[in-house]
């Protein structure tokens, strides 16, 4: 592993629980116990600040009188650790980030959290600068879609396009979503505006254009989001159908009679899709396409029943999956849609699969992530069960 100048990952507290033993982070699913370590060891930590780079620690080891090599073995198991970072790491997109300071002012909560879960020094600025050149599109400009479009383009996301008709009404008013000033103005107009004023600043792009090869040139993921809650409860796949056939990535987001609903995430031919959802709901409920007709065809709407907080909520959640998604990572809503019903304050999973008559055939998908049954649970009865309840330990090697 190259390093070029290591960082202890400041967004770890650092805390000492005697002469020789060290924690860096506070919360267990991130914390890392090192010992034993002697005072020459603590003393060379203290130096990796960044501002070196490795000949220049070797020089200090030295001086230290470290063993010959020591400092390379030492900051080579506190990156296999996942406690160093690497500021000059990350690739071409990181290095172009560097030249934007204000941006990478405005970011740098974020890039902290990135480098929390990403493990290798420089993940953090590469998986920033993947999301500046990631394209976004947020079908739905409602309390949802609005406040999750804003989310994502305030998280780095390089470009975020929303798409909604009509026109923005009061009840469309959020904090971080559309503003009071706002009303009356075109939707699609109105969210540009929200979009362009949560951005830290564009990504400057390539002059080649986008993939021309579908009906949505070069976009990474789509969010549906529905100011009508029932597309995201129960998705026409008629109206998904584009993003199916050209393999666009696409997650559902609403909330419909005070229940906020987050997912599928469907990757087109690998995870259950919209059909799949309508054959499942047909297989389990022989009246289900009778309902569903009546609902999607009458004219008479009910009032909105989409809470503030509980919008807030899941637009939050939903750009959270999103990003992890984008970020490299598959979140868990590939396999499950989350939902929240009020006024309980816990979500549930309800696990999906593909349908095995459905034609996406991701039934037979080979890159299916995880078996049903295995996504994480967010009852609010303790940490993921991912998530170790103390901190991982690790011993270190003599430095003599």
């Amino acid at each position: 592993m190259h390093l070029s100048h290591p960082l202890l990952k400041p967004a770890l507290r650092r805390g000492w629980h005697d002469l020789r033993t060290v924690q860096f982070g506070a919360a267990p699913a991130h914390a890392v116990v090192l010992g034993p370590i002697d005072t020459a060891t603590g003393s060379f930590i203290e130096l990796l600040d960044g501002t070196r780079g490795m000949p220049l620690l070797r020089e200090e080891a030295h001086r230290m009188g470290l063993a010959e090599g020591y400092a390379d073995r030492l900051v080579g198991r506190l990156a296999r650790a996942g406690l160093l970072d690497d500021t000059t790491g990350g690739g071409p997109g990181a290095a172009a980030l560097r030249e934007r300071p204000a941006a990478l002012e405005r970011l740098r909560p974020d890039l902290g959290s990135l480098a929390v879960t990403s493990r290798e020094p420089g993940g953090a600025m590469a998986r920033m600068g993947a999301r500046r050149a990631s394209r976004v599109q947020v079908r739905g400009a409602g309390r949802v879609g609005a406040t999750l479009a804003a989310v994502l383009s305030g998280a780095g996301v390089g470009q975020v396009d929303v798409v909604d008709g009509g026109c923005v009404d009061p009840g469309d008013v959020a904090p971080g979503g559309m503003p009071a000033r706002a009303v009356g103005e075109r939707r699609t107009e109105a969210a540009r505006k929200v979009v362009r004023q949560a951005s830290p600043g564009a990504a400057r792009r390539s002059r080649k254009g986008p993939r021309a090869d579908s009906g949505e040139p070069g976009l990474s993921l789509v969010v549906v989001a529905p100011r009508d809650g029932l597309g995201a409860f129960a998705p026409d796949p008629a109206a998904v159908e584009q993003f199916v056939s050209s393999g666009i990535p696409h997650l559902f987001a609403g909330v419909l009679e005070a229940t906020g609903m987050v997912g599928p995430l469907v990757l087109p031919g690998a995870t259950t899709c919209a059909q799949c959802v309508s054959l499942d709901r047909v297989d389990r409920d022989p009246a289900w396409p009778r309902l569903i007709t009546q609902w999607r065809a009458s004219r008479r709407r009910p009032s909105p029943s989409c809470d503030l907080a509980l919008a807030t909520t899941v637009a939050g959640f939903a750009a959270a999956q999103a990003l992890a998604f984008l970020d490299g990572t598959l979140p868990s809503a590939a396999e499950a849609r989350w939902e929240l019903a009020l006024p309980e304050s816990a979500w549930r999973a309800v696990v999906l699969s593909p349908h095995p008559e459905c034609p996406c055939d991701a039934v037979n998908s080979p890159d299916r992530a995880r078996e049903p049954g295995e996504s994480p649970t967010l009852s609010g009865e303790g940490p993921p069960r991912s998530a170790p309840a103390e901190p991982v330990r690790a011993t270190m090697a003599k430095s003599r």
